[in-house]
């Protein structure tokens, strides 16, 4: 019986072996069959999908454009140019795009930046693509001695000459320097020096003559008493009146004044003239022209020294607005990023001590001759002043607008009548 039993698994075992070894020759088989087939399929379809694959790195190609090289051989990296400009003939700093029938000085310094390689064509039209930041916005005629944007650019050979090759020549870059990837040099910037020239005849009595400007000359008990009354905007002060469109209660219309002064006279083509210097940690639209026509008001006699003090209450006070001819931003300060990037050893200090020179000599050829020539020629300034007794500085702003409406209405009368 043991025997049988034996005989009958030995049976059994020898069938399964045959049938698994049958499966083994199957799957193996089947396997062969399939890797044949997908390496005839891949050798069929090699070529096509290598072709497919150049087409695909071509049509990328083409859609980044010609800059893909350049972006390549020169990565974009952050960094701040120093720019200084005349202003006369164009409408600010600010670049509006899309409106190209007001420029500004940021429209033909995009375009450079675009033919000089140093930002790809897309990026003119949207600046933010290369994170673009200016110090100070600077307002129609207004120029810069020290104007500082920040922006991420590719650092091309022989960038600043690349760069003003393509620039007009009242515009000029004259610095660039790295910085941090998370500067922006307008919340970067602790404060802005302006300067505003402007003949000194603007300080003589409202019964000079202003036909004979030229003749003019500043005596130092005038001058020590524009200054005095330049020191009173030292400090903190809620400037509403010397903006438009803040209300007295905006907290934004608190300013900081460092220094306010004006200097020596000096003479230009025959007239005397002289530079009011002032310093804050920043300044609202139309500030400081109306900090300067507020004080040229009170030396003429057209308002009381009070109306200083007044201004900065709740009232809204008449406040004139001088000429934006003689305004140039002298320069921009960073002492908080100084000192902290300055001393580590990657990053340089945003000083401009080489490029002073330089500075020097377009303000000589450019700037200064533009607010000389203009206001010789034109009498910006001096046709100015004689809008001072249209001014009401003795009523409220309300009462003011009303009664210069009537003593504008009653000289249009006074002209047609001659």
């Amino acid at each position: 019986m043991c025997k049988n039993v034996s005989n009958m698994f030995s049976h059994q075992n020898a069938t399964e072996t045959l049938l698994l070894a049958g499966c083994a020759v199957k799957f193996l088989s089947t396997m062969s069959d399939e890797s044949t087939d997908q390496q005839t399929e891949k050798l069929l379809k090699r070529p096509n999908e290598e072709n497919e694959e150049s087409e695909r790195v071509n049509k990328k190609v083409k859609t980044d454009g010609e800059n893909t090289d350049d972006d390549k051989k020169y990565p974009k990296k952050k960094v701040v140019l120093l720019l200084t400009y005349s202003g006369k003939g164009y409408y600010g700093m600010q670049r509006n795009t899309g409106n190209s029938k007001f420029k500004t000085i940021e429209d033909d310094l995009v375009t450079a930046l675009v033919k000089s390689g140093c930002i790809p064509e897309d990026h003119g039209d949207d600046m933010k693509k290369m994170s673009f930041q200016r110090c100070a916005r600077t307002d129609k005629g207004v120029s810069a001695a020290g104007q500082v944007v920040s922006l991420k650019l590719r650092l091309v050979e022989n960038i600043k000459e690349r760069i003003n090759e393509h620039l007009p020549p009242q515009i000029r870059v004259l610095g660039l320097k790295r910085v941090t990837q998370g500067f922006n040099s307008k919340n970067s910037c602790d404060a802005r020096t302006y300067c505003y020239m402007l003949p000194t005849v603007a300080f003589s009595s409202k019964d000079y003559n202003t036909g004979n400007s030229a003749a003019f000359r500043l005596d130092p008990e005038t001058l020590k008493r524009v200054n005095c009354l330049f020191a009173f905007y030292k400090g903190t002060h809620n400037f509403h009146n010397f903006t438009s469109q803040k209300a007295p209660n905006d907290p934004s219309a608190r300013r900081y004044i460092i220094e306010m002064s004006c200097g020596e006279p000096f003479i230009r083509s025959d007239n005397e003239f002289a530079v009011i210097t002032v310093r804050g940690q920043s300044f609202m639209l139309h500030q400081i022209r109306k900090m300067i026509g507020l004080v040229i008001a009170v030396i003429k006699g057209y308002a009381k020294e009070e109306i200083i003090e007044r201004s900065w209450g709740q009232e809204k006070v008449d406040v004139p607005k001088a000429p934006g001819l003689g305004l140039v931003l002298e320069r921009v300060h960073f002492d908080r990023y100084n000192k902290r990037f300055g001393g580590d050893g990657l990053h340089e200090r945003l000083e401009w001590d080489h490029e002073e020179e330089a500075i020097k000599a377009f303000k000589e050829a450019h700037i200064y001759p533009t607010i000389v020539e203009t206001e010789c020629q034109e009498g910006s300034l001096v046709n100015w002043m004689s809008t001072l007794p249209i001014h009401d500085f003795e009523a409220s702003a309300a009462e003011a607008r009303d009664n210069k409406s009537q003593k504008q209405e009653n000289a249009d009368e006074g002209n047609n009548s001659d």
